[in-house]
C-alpha cells in the first residue's frame, strides 16, 4: 500500500457501496486499485499519463473518474459516509459557509461548447468498454463555453470559485462550483439548499443546520429571509452601511440583527475546511477542462477528508 492510499478500514467503509458489475455483466477492474489511481492523481496533481504503473492503464483510472463524476457515484459515497456519521452522532450542526477562489491551469480552458462528451459505449481501453455500475453517460446536460464550465476571468487568468458549507469539524457538507468572479451572497441559498444528510433506515434527509455563521459578504436582506423563513439561527455580521441605512429609516428600518461575538468565532472552521481541501493539489488548482469533472475531484478530496477525520 502507498503512501495516501485508502487504508483497509476506509476501504471497508466503502465497499458495499460501489458498484458490482457492468450494465451487461462485463467485470470492472479492480476498484480499489482504480480509486487508488484517482486518489493518488488528486492528491499529486500529476498528469493523466503519468500515473504509476501499479494502478493499471491511466486510461481506465481517467474514465471511472469521469463516469463516477458525470453519474454522481462520488457524490452518493460523500452522501452514505456523512449518513453514517451523522447516525453516530458525530455532525457538528453549527454550519459555516465561506468560498475559495481556485486558479484554473491554461490548459483547463477550451472546452468544446457544441455538444456532449460522447458516450464511452464501445470504448476500448482498460475495463471501461461501455460498462458501467449506474448508468451509461458522457456528460451531465449544462457547461459548455466560459461560464459554463464554471471559468472566470481574472488579471491573473481563469479562476473558478468553491462555494461550500462545512460542520463544526471541519468537514464538508455542500459544495457548489461558479466562475472566479460570481459573488459569494448571491450563491448563499444554493449552497444551503445542497445540505442533504441521508437517514439511516426510515426518514428524510436532514437538510437544515442547528446555526449558519458567515461573514459579511452574506448579509443581505434577502438572506436573512431565507434564514427565517426555514427556522434557521444564524450568526452574520452586519455591514456599517446597512446599519447606517437601518438607522436613518428610524423605525421603519427595522430592529437591529442578533449578533453573537463569541459565537462566531467558531467560523474559522470553515476556513481551516477550505486549507484541508486545497490540500489536495487537483484541488488547488483546476486542471480539468469540463466542470463536473472537476466538481468530481473536489468531491472526492471531501470524502477522503470525511474518512480521515
Amino acid at each position: 500500500m502507498g503512501r495516501g492510499d485508502l487504508t483497509n478500514a476506509e476501504w471497508d467503509r466503502l465497499e458495499s457501496f460501489l458498484p458490482r458489475g457492468g450494465a451487461r455483466g462485463g467485470r470492472w477492474s479492480d476498484h480499489r486499485r482504480v480509486i487508488n489511481g484517482v486518489l493518488y492523481r488528486v492528491r499529486t496533481g500529476v498528469q493523466w499519463r503519468d500515473l504509476p504503473e501499479r494502478f493499471g492503464p491511466w486510461e481506465t483510472v481517467y474514465k471511472r473518474h469521469r463516469r463516477w463524476s458525470a453519474d454522481g457515484t462520488w457524490t452518493m459515497l460523500l452522501s452514505r459516509i456523512q449518513a453514517a456519521e451523522d447516525a453516530a452522532g458525530q455532525i457538528d450542526w453549527d454550519v459555516s459557509v465561506d468560498s475559495t477562489v481556485v486558479r484554473a491551469h491554461q490548459h483547463a480552458a477550451g472546452a468544446r461548447v457544441e455538444g456532449g462528451l460522447k458516450s464511452s459505449k464501445g470504448a476500448r481501453s482498460g475495463d471501461e468498454s461501455g460498462r458501467s455500475g449506474v448508468a451509461e453517460t458522457g456528460r451531465p446536460s449544462g457547461g459548455g463555453g466560459q461560464i459554463g464550465e464554471g471559468l472566470g476571468r481574472s488579471r491573473g487568468g481563469f479562476t473558478t470559485k468553491i462555494h461550500l458549507a462545512s460542520d463544526g469539524r471541519c468537514r464538508h457538507l455542500a459544495l457548489v462550483l461558479t466562475p472566479g468572479h460570481y459573488g459569494d451572497g448571491p450563491q448563499f441559498e444554493k449552497v444551503l439548499e445542497q445540505v442533504s444528510v441521508p437517514r439511516i433506515g426510515i426518514g428524510r434527509p436532514r437538510t437544515r443546520p442547528d446555526r449558519v455563521l458567515a461573514d459579511k459578504a452574506y448579509t443581505s436582506r434577502k438572506n436573512r429571509r431565507y434564514l427565517r423563513r426555514r427556522g434557521i439561527r444564524h450568526t452574520i455580521p452586519e455591514r456599517r452601511d446597512q446599519q447606517r441605512h437601518r438607522k436613518n429609516r428610524g423605525s421603519r428600518g427595522g430592529r437591529p440583527t442578533g449578533f453573537d461575538a463569541e459565537r462566531y468565532k467558531k467560523r474559522n472552521t470553515v476556513e481551516r475546511a477550505i486549507n484541508r481541501l486545497k490540500g489536495f493539489r487537483a484541488v488547488a488548482t483546476r486542471y480539468e477542462k469540463r466542470a463536473y469533472v472537476y466538481l468530481g475531484t473536489v468531491t472526492l478530496a471531501a470524502l477522503i477528508i470525511w474518512l480521515r477525520t
